[in-house]
């Protein structure tokens, strides 16, 4: 398949039926992902010292309640499980480091095992070396990451701009290796917990979300979302897994779409407001140094006059909408306030990126960082060369800063045009 631009839209919905790694391996399958090359990739893990051989891929259109999907069903001969922990992010890490992917699908299937394995290891209070894996020392774990990894890469999704609904996660009691535990998985939730990842209960009771379908999905974006972006859907693919269920379909969506020609791109947002009119500055400087602190996109102090012509504050967050409870409690915690209001929101930005380029001064060669945004077409809209760079130019060269701007501006827009 071709690979998508930066401008391409991603959204994993997961709200229905939760997230394994069969059914997203399954969904970037059914969206035209290259079979053969995953299939290759999965195998390629065969290990008999790992106890994983004569691994088979075996991928299938199915109908689940109605709905076509792909299911992909990795089978070995034996269910042997590795020794540990640390075996398992290392044959992952080894594997990826020969296959033919970018090297942004290496780092993330090192991410998604890191993620899984430190999750055990904390939870069972062990080193690495010293984790016993149970369900995720089969076969299916490795091949889902890596085969995910793969997938992903020959879509091009790492270079799209990738959002993810809340996780539904089940509810009742499930059975597994450790006893009876009620859904999620204490693996599961700790995952989402280390990211501060919106999820949900129901809709029936079952184990929906595993824990690698909850380490692949942190992994793969910071900006989760209640609704759809503004987009035009261009294309979709549906996965699904071993479980059938009598009360939903067992299918996990994903869409690929393109903004709209308004030559921005869109994401969701909370904007967080409070009235203070009984404070002084050096509490509200506080309040909005730690507002930033604790993930804030943006705030703002904006003066006003309230009743009886008393003078206020506003003072304004912009965050990411998994961000709104916990700003919401920084807010009444540092300032009193009886009350925040909040709007959710779609914002339309520029896309924002950064490169480094090489400037000759006196004779030697400097780097600076550029910071630029552009439309969906490419085109460059603004860049700005990074103040502490200039700064620290201007001290070991004595030009003025001014200069300096000059000179790594001109370059910037050399170099960028270059590229695109």
């Amino acid at each position: 398949m071709t690979k998508l631009s930066s401008s391409i839209i991603v959204i994993i919905d997961c709200q229905t039926a939760g997230i394994a790694g069969d059914m997203i391996l399954g969904a970037l399958l059914d969206l035209g992902a290259d079979a053969t090359k995953v299939t290759c990739a999965i195998k390629s893990i065969e290990s008999h010292e790992c106890g994983y051989s004569n691994i088979q891929v075996d991928i299938k259109q199915v109908i689940t309640k109605g709905f076509k999907a792909t299911k992909a069903s990795i089978i070995a001969n034996n269910k042997q499980t590795i020794k540990d922990g640390k075996q398992l992010i290392e044959l992952v890490e080894k594997t990826t480091q020969h296959l033919n992917i970018t090297p942004k699908a290496k780092q993330f299937a090192s991410n998604v095992i890191h993620s899984l394995i430190n999750t055990e290891a904390n939870l069972h209070g062990k080193p690495l070396h010293d984790v016993h894996l149970h369900e995720i020392g089969l076969v299916d774990t490795a091949a889902e990451i890596i085969g995910t990894a793969v997938a992903m890469d020959d879509l091009g999704f790492f270079n799209a701009k990738i959002y993810t609904t809340p996780a539904a996660i089940g509810g009742g009691l499930f059975n597994f290796s450790h006893g009876t535990m009620s859904n999620p998985a204490p693996a599961t939730l700790a995952l989402f917990q280390s990211k501060n990842f919106p999820i949900k209960g129901g809709p029936i009771e079952a184990e929906l979300t595993t824990p690698t379908g909850a380490a692949i999905l942190i992994n793969l974006t910071s900006e989760p979302t209640r609704f759809y972006p503004e987009m035009t859907p261009i294309k979709i693919g549906y996965g699904t897994g071993d479980k059938e269920f009598p009360e939903i379909p067992n299918i996990l969506r994903i869409t690929i779409g393109k903004p709209l020609e308004n030559h921005t791109v869109s994401d969701q947002i909370a904007v967080l407001e409070t009235n203070i009119d009984d404070i002084s500055g050096e509490i509200i400087g506080y309040t909005v140094d730690r507002l930033f602190s604790e993930g804030a996109k943006d705030v703002s102090v904006i003066p006003i006059v309230t009743k009886k012509n008393r003078p206020a504050q506003i003072i304004k967050v912009i965050a990411n909408q998994k961000d709104t409870q916990h700003l919401t409690e920084v807010l009444i915690e540092e300032t009193g306030t009886l009350g925040v209001r909040i709007h959710y929101c779609t914002r339309h930005i520029a896309i924002r990126d950064t490169c480094s380029i090489n400037i000759t001064i006196m004779g030697q060669k400097e780097t600076v960082k550029i910071k630029y945004s552009k439309n969906t077409n490419d085109k460059i809209i603004h860049l700005k060369p990074e103040f502490e760079d200039l700064k620290r130019l201007a001290e070991k060269t004595g030009l003025p800063l001014r200069t300096l701007s000059e000179l790594a501006t001109t370059k910037a827009h050399e170099t960028l045009q270059t590229r695109n």
